[in-house]
């Protein structure tokens, strides 16, 4: 069983500037975040070392709603930032995930952007803190479709980026 958990990567055409705002900027986070085709409130994003991110997705037809929130470690302007990802309720309070009991309540994610020429290479690197073996088991189960879904938030990343320059 892998204790990594998943490791990520991708290149925008973008500065490494740019990119770290939109991940630390609530006007901006809202607008490109989360899977594809849901909306994302921005209730709270407070993107300093304790400070919160606490939001809102809602599915197209409006029927799935989740809360979610970050809890940042490390803000490290503009290249590095780690947060501790969880589902939670609207107030912010840790919640078990909707869609399995086994979900780990907490993930540290850490993200390192490094400029390359006129490029930003984005590393996500994010993976269960302080779980159990059945959280760790479901995470590691789920793994590929976490990484799928990271794509297609990825690809909206791009997309909003460029609309940026």
């Amino acid at each position: 069983m892998s204790n990594e958990g998943l490791l990520l990567t991708r290149e925008f055409r973008a500065p490494r500037e740019l990119v770290f705002k939109v991940w630390t900027d609530p006007a901006h986070f809202g607008k490109w975040w989360g899977p594809q085709g849901f909306s994302l409130e921005v209730a709270k994003m407070d993107a300093r070392p304790g400070g919160m991110f606490l939001g809102c997705q809602k599915s197209p037809d409006g029927n799935h709603v989740m809360w979610g929130k970050f809890v940042y470690q490390e803000v490290n302007a503009p290249e590095k930032l780690v947060f501790v990802q969880s589902f939670s309720d609207e107030q912010g309070n840790t919640v078990r995930a909707p869609f399995n009991p086994n979900w780990p309540l907490e993930i540290l994610n850490i993200l390192t952007l490094e400029e390359k020429d006129d490029k930003t290479m984005l590393t996500l690197q994010g993976g269960p803190l302080n779980a159990t073996d059945e959280e760790q088991a479901a995470f590691d189960e789920m793994a590929p479709m976490v990484k799928q879904g990271f794509g297609g938030t990825f690809d909206q990343l791009a997309d909003y980026l460029a609309s940026q320059l």
